[in-house]
């Protein structure tokens, strides 16, 4: 059975993505994003239990929002490059990778709240 995660910031009243994919076991984490060319726009991959992340061996760049297990902003990463490694958030028990430009689309701020919705296709 497959689902789409709608992530939505309700602090600001908007939605990041409307296609986006779960990534909660070993395989899931371990492969991400690495099969991807890019993201587009409303899709994007939320990982979980994750508090650091790469982009070794990714093709393209991407944004990413580090949450709490209240799924609270506690830190960002805006236009993560490929070949890079992220600090531990030891604060963060999730990370929600979008396409770049999307922090700033969306005004995403440290402290806003977020709600994960799964949709079964």
């Amino acid at each position: 059975m497959r689902s789409r995660l709608i992530a939505i910031n309700t602090t600001r009243g908007v939605r990041l993505t409307e296609c986006g994919r779960v990534a909660d076991n070993y395989l899931t984490r371990v492969v991400g994003l690495l099969c991807d060319r890019q993201l587009e726009l409303g899709d994007g991959l939320w990982i979980k239990p994750c508090n650091s992340i790469h982009s070794i061996g990714m093709r393209f760049i991407f944004d990413a929002i580090f949450l709490d297990r209240d799924l609270q902003v506690v830190h960002m990463m805006s236009q993560m490059k490929p070949w890079r490694i992220s600090k531990i958030v030891l604060s963060a028990k999730s990370v929600l990778e979008v396409p770049s430009g999307i922090i700033a689309q969306t005004a995403t701020q440290m402290g806003d709240k977020f709600e994960m919705r799964l949709d079964v296709l």
